[in-house]
């Protein structure tokens, strides 16, 4: 079963940087849309951004010239650099592998930014 571990979460004040990474296990990462999302609390979980096989992303609107990702397939590992953070991107981020047989969550880092 592929499993997603996230890291590089924690708290940072405004203005600030960090940079997430989601190691996938088994051999499905080069073959799967990699994504990250986050989740507010109270809040509905929203698309962060997202990288294709094919090495195309998308960014949600909020993120866009901050945040960038990446993916490394020879690591298996899609990073999410985070800068100029705002309090408002505080949220538990998640990391997301989608393919044609599976669509599978990571549990989830938290990320804070203080004012």
């Amino acid at each position: 079963q592929v499993q997603l571990v996230e890291s590089g979460g924690g708290s940072v004040q405004a203005g600030g940087s960090l940079r997430l990474s989601c190691v996938v296990s088994g051999s499905a990462f080069r073959f799967s849309t990699m994504g990250w999302y986050r989740q507010a609390p109270g809040e509905q979980r929203e698309l962060v951004a997202l990288m294709t096989t094919g090495g195309n992303s998308n960014y949600g609107d909020s993120v866009k010239g901050r945040f960038t990702i990446s993916r490394d397939n020879a690591e298996n590992t899609v990073y999410l650099q985070m800068n100029s953070l705002k309090p408002e991107d505080t949220a538990v981020y998640y990391c997301n592998a989608r393919n044609f047989v599976m669509n599978t969550w990571g549990k989830g880092t938290l990320v804070t930014v203080s004012s």
